[in-house]
């Protein structure tokens, strides 16, 4: 077979964040390789369907489509009325770009890629997955995406939240040192009140500066 068919109702619902939000996975579910693509379900009105955000760090151009519901983008600032149909273009990567859902049960389709360049998954989409696993498979995912991203500090911010939830101590605080060794003023704000590395808060300060 040359193609997949699914629908939307049919894919996984992974709770993210506050306020009845759902990600549904769909460049997983497809094993599409060319471009980045999810929706997100929103369950309750006034809840946050697109994270507030820009696309600096990955270089994305993104296209979000209305599929269902109503939403409300604010994009640098101004606000961008989204019924059902609507498709927001987003070419620029620095564009600051949040939505919320006008009606329970609004869902956003989310596109993006780089252009001109070959498509990188984002490491985000292996940090929600781990959220629902056990704390020791959630770090064998996690283990097996920072071998194949040795150079990627939010992976390895995430390994140490994983470890330390897994209670690995050691592998946490080596964890956050390569983190910070990649980029050290994301670390520190990353680290600054995450509760999951509360017990070795002193040692990540130490870490951290």
């Amino acid at each position: 077979m040359t193609w997949n068919v699914v629908n939307l109702a049919e894919l996984e619902r992974l709770p993210v964040g506050k306020h009845g939000l759902e990600w549904r996975p769909i460049r997983t579910r497809l094993g599409i390789e060319a471009f980045g693509m999810n929706a997100y379900t929103s369950a309750e009105a006034g809840g946050e369907i697109v994270e507030e955000h820009t696309e600096e760090s990955l270089g994305h151009e993104e296209v979000y489509v209305v599929v269902s519901g109503h939403a409300t983008f604010t994009l640098d600032g101004e606000e961008v009325d989204a019924p059902q149909g609507t498709i927001v273009h987003l070419p620029d990567p620095r564009t600051k770009r949040t939505a919320v859902s006008r009606e329970p049960g609004t869902t956003v389709l989310a596109v993006g890629a780089r252009r001109g360049e070959a498509f990188t998954p984002s490491g985000w989409e292996v940090s929600f997955r781990a959220e629902h696993l056990a704390p020791d498979e959630a770090v064998l995912l996690v283990e097996e995406w920072v071998a194949a991203h040795p150079d990627d500090p939010g992976a390895f911010y995430n390994l140490a939240c994983f470890r330390m939830r897994a209670g690995d101590r050691d592998g946490a605080l080596d964890a956050v040192g390569r983190a910070f060794e990649l980029d050290p003023d994301r670390v520190r704000r990353w680290s600054s009140g995450d509760a999951d590395l509360d017990p070795i808060r002193a040692e990540v300060s130490a870490i951290t500066g």
